[in-house]
């Protein structure tokens, strides 16, 4: 900053004071119809919003860099400063221009960050927008604890700290907070990890101060936030202290950027993952549950097909349905209970969806009312809403499903809160306070009489000449107005003599004279002001209004609680009823049968033409199904699909299958194609096998893994030795229901050797030239790849795929000949084969085996058996050997 300290204006100081208390930040200075930014931020401000670079004083020594946005239009700019990555503190103008004396008082009334957003334009409807605060201990454990600020959901949650990344990327927040560790022993730990999250999850990191996170006074913090003695009415125990740390720096943190009351924030949740089916972001990636990997977009996952809510809240709240399945047979039950109910009533459903429909995010207004920004529009949008409650309770009233029951009594429809609102709010107002007219006709007495001035102002004026012409009798008075001596009576020379005594000349002109009277004077006065005064009145009425529903803030999380519920299940019975989904069955033992099962994002897109198969796993159908065949042929999709329709019906979703039985599952993993993590240092095997040891560390034997070509990122003889000791221990030591699509076909051989493992593979025709993929899954191995066919397909060159036949045939031939050759060899030297070669060496131990009475034999006779065969063998192998 060049400019003189002796030099600044009022305002100037003003400017300077405000920014170097938030020297972090953008500071949005109020200057009249403009926020204005100088010095440094003007420069940021011209490059990110595409703003004229201008100067305040340019003709003078030290001109100061200037950009300005109208306040208006705020909104619009501050979504994308935040989206470049900036923090924006508001300075307003906290008097009126027209009553200060001297400079304007200011002062900062918000700071906007990522994780701090409640205005409707700066948020997506059906997202989270989380703020993280975390907290690590000494004992190998993180503490997260989040907040939506627009819809007051507050969380707590304790996790080992190998799997906090993980949490976070499930969690998606907008703000991360950390505790400044600068000059302490763990920094360079903190850096890491703060770019770590920066990397993975895209949220805007934020140092805070130490004393954040001090255990007492966060303590402090919450209890006074909660206005509570103590923290265990909500979960938080003395065996959960560490908790503290991180969810009052969160409170603080919203303390020291909204400045203003926080009170729809009226819970903290403790949150424990064993309660829902675990799903990690490897395999929400993979499986493209939230986005696709191609284009990380909504438009092509899971969650773009199956999302039919009609809400905001419904649709946030169908987010975390998907990422949090339920483990509970009886609660995954209730919500198919519902679903069953609704799927089978279309009249009901149509109307419920229809209601549905007509409610605004109540959640967010909720915010927006308990933090002073509710505007006319949130109130005119809650009051619709309260006004569908009634019907919809009615609706769910004496449904057959408990928890449509349960729904339809919770059903709020605050009605003194609804008739107050439908008085107040005009149906046609304006989007923001400043503009008036958003306080209904008939409201205010009051304000009705000062609307009335304004609005008939000439009407008056017309039957005030009036009344002076018949009192005067000067037939050419009349009654006028200009903006330099406001109203005024005008009478002509010649009628001069007939003024009334209590006429007070204003102003003489060329052939009249003007006056004023006492009822003009306070006409003229309230004209003038009544605009004015009518929307400071307005304003008043409507922060009163404000007031009264800041009181029923609990109630409207409730409300919108239930709502977003009866969403999420109508969206699942509109799904259900219109695809033709079935009601699978959840039970707590490990089989999972599918028949005609369908992926149920390709199977919209491509119709009739997609194949649907069966699936069986757990157990007498094995634990482990191995999966050989060609690259398209559909392996990669029907274990994807089997993982995605599991997780939708431990939503309470149903399914696209025929029929279904579903054992319940405790965590999905998956192993599926390959990235590089350059970034990170990783190769594509390196990640290969660090998803891969997560699955074998963590699986449990009522978990379903999806494997997906492990061991491809290596040498063939590597690859497949890992492939087949990871399959062994999936079968032998963890016994976890798995999917496995390989090109080892040499792993078809372990169906011989485990009876939990079997063989699948997808069917091929083969024809003159041609190949067809069936896309079938049938019983049974296979030996081909049918790689040339699939780079056919691709479009590789005629000549590169005639030259690789070409080699594929010698190749084989090769083999085949030296195959042939060992075994030629061994004929040659008469040393026999595998099987053969065994039997010649212990043939008198076979002889004794084959001759024992196992029905006689004593198990001591059993014991000693055994120790002279191992001894004989022992002793064959020595004297090979040497």
């Amino acid at each position: 900053m060049t400019e003189s300290k002796d030099n600044l204006t009022p305002a100037m100081r003003q400017f300077h004071h405000f920014k170097a208390k938030h020297p972090d930040c953008i500071l949005f200075f109020r200057m009249g119809d403009f926020y204005e930014t100088f010095f440094d931020d003007a420069k940021t401000c011209s490059k990110v919003l595409g703003l004229t670079l201008t100067s305040r004083g340019k003709n003078g020594p030290d001109p100061v860099p200037l950009a300005g946005v109208p306040y208006h239009a705020v909104d619009g700019y501050l979504k994308k400063m935040l989206q470049a990555g900036y923090r924006v503190a508001v300075c307003e103008q906290v008097e009126d221009p027209k009553t200060a004396k001297g400079v304007v008082k200011r002062d900062v009334v918000r700071i906007v960050t990522p994780g701090t957003l409640t205005d409707e334009m700066l948020l997506e409807d059906k997202k989270d927008n989380f703020l993280c605060a975390i907290h690590l201990d000494a004992k190998g454990f993180a503490v997260v604890s989040w907040v939506d600020l627009s819809t007051g959901h507050f969380f707590v949650q304790r996790v080992p700290e190998r799997d906090l990344l993980d949490e976070l990327q499930r969690l998606a927040p907008a703000e991360c907070l950390l505790a400044d560790r600068r000059g302490e022993l763990f920094d360079a730990e903190t850096r890491r990890l703060s770019s770590d999250i920066g990397r993975l999850t895209h949220a805007i990191v934020t140092e805070r101060p130490g004393w954040y996170f001090d255990p007492y006074q966060a303590r402090q913090r919450l209890l006074k936030h909660f206005g509570a003695a103590t923290l265990e009415g909500f979960g938080i125990g003395d065996s959960d202290q560490d908790l503290i740390p991180p969810a009052g720096a969160v409170i603080e943190y919203l303390n020291e950027t909204q400045k203003t009351a926080l009170g729809h924030i009226q819970s903290l949740r403790k949150i424990s993952r064993r309660n829902f089916l675990q799903v990690d972001p490897t395999s929400l990636r993979s499986l493209e549950i939230l986005q696709t990997i191609r284009g990380e977009t909504r438009k092509g996952s899971l969650l773009s097909c199956l999302d039919e809510t009609l809400t905001g809240m419904g649709g946030r709240m169908f987010r975390n349905w998907l990422c949090m399945p339920l483990c509970d047979v009886e609660a995954i039950e209730a919500r198919q209970d519902a679903v069953e109910e609704l799927t089978g009533a279309v009249d009901k459903l149509t109307e419920l969806r229809g209601r549905l429909g007509n409610i605004a995010d109540t959640e967010r207004i909720a915010a927006r009312i308990s933090t002073f920004r509710a505007g006319p529009r949130d109130m005119l949008a809650l009051a619709g809403t309260l006004g569908q409650i009634p019907a919809l309770r009615e609706l769910l009233d004496g449904s057959e499903a408990g928890l449509l029951r349960n729904l339809a009594e919770r059903c709020d429809s605050m009605d003194e809160l609804a008739h107050l609102l439908e008085a107040a709010i005009d149906p046609d107002c304006p989007v923001h306070l400043r503009d008036g007219g958003f306080i209904r006709p008939g409201f205010s007495a009051e304000l009705d009489r000062l609307r009335s001035i304004s609005k008939d102002g000439q009407s008056w004026l017309r039957d005030y000449q009036k009344q002076q012409v018949e009192r005067t009798g000067i037939a050419n008075l009349k009654v006028g107005y200009n903006k330099v001596f406001g109203y005024y009576i005008e009478i002509s020379h010649a009628s001069s003599g007939k003024v009334p005594p209590d006429y007070v000349r204003k102003q003489t002109i060329k052939n009249a004279e003007r006056y004023i009277t006492e009822p003009l004077k306070e006409y003229e006065n309230e004209v003038l002001t009544a605009q004015d005064r009518a929307l400071e009145l307005e304003q008043r009425l409507f922060e009163d209004v404000r007031q009264e529903a800041a009181t029923y803030v609990l109630r409207l999380q409730q409300l919108a609680e239930t709502v977003a519920q009866c969403d999420c299940l109508a969206s699942l019975a509109h799904l259900a009823a219109r695809r033709k989904y079935v009601r699978p069955r959840i039970t707590t033992d490990t089989r999972i049968v599918i028949r005609d099962g369908k992926h149920p994002v390709l199977a919209e897109t491509l119709g009739a033409e997609f194949v649907p198969n069966d699936v069986e796993l757990g157990a007498g159908s094995g634990d482990i199904a191995v999966i050989t065949g060609p690259n398209m042929s559909g392996k990669s999709t029907y274990i994807r699909q089997t993982a995605l329709l599991v997780l939708m019906a431990q939503t309470g979703s149903f399914i696209p299958a025929k029929e279904a039985e579903i054992g319940l599952v405790d965590r999905i993993f998956t192993r599926v194609g390959a990235s590089d993590e350059l970034t990170r240092g990783q190769s594509t095997f390196m990640v290969e096998m660090t998803e891969t040891a997560n699955i074998i560390n963590n699986a449990t034997a009522c978990s379903l893994v999806i494997l997906d070509e492990v061991g491809r990122g290596t040498s063939t003889y590597d690859g497949l030795a890992l492939a087949w000791a990871i399959t062994e221990h999936l079968a032998t030591k963890v016994a976890c229901r798995t999917l496995f699509a390989t090109h080892y076909h040499e792993l078809t051989e372990l169906a011989e050797l485990f009876a939990n493992v079997r063989n699948l593979n997808v069917a091929v025709r083969e024809w003159m030239d041609e190949v067809v993929f069936l896309h079938r899954i049938l019983p049974g191995g296979t030996d081909k790849s049918y790689g040339v066919h699939v780079a056919k397909l691709a479009g590789i060159p005629k000549s590169i795929l005639r030259r690789s036949q070409e080699i594929l045939e010698e190749l084989e031939s090769t083999f085949a000949k030296e195959a042939t050759g060992d075994r030629l060899a061994r004929h040659k030297t008469k040393e026999p084969e595998g099987d053969a070669l065994f039997v010649q060496k212990h043939k008198s131990v076979l002889d004794r085996l084959a001759t024992i009475d196992l029905d006689n034999l004593t198990p001591l006779e059993a014991i000693n058996l055994l120790n002279q065969i191992k001894t004989e063998i022992a002793g064959d192998h020595d004297s090979s050997s040497g």
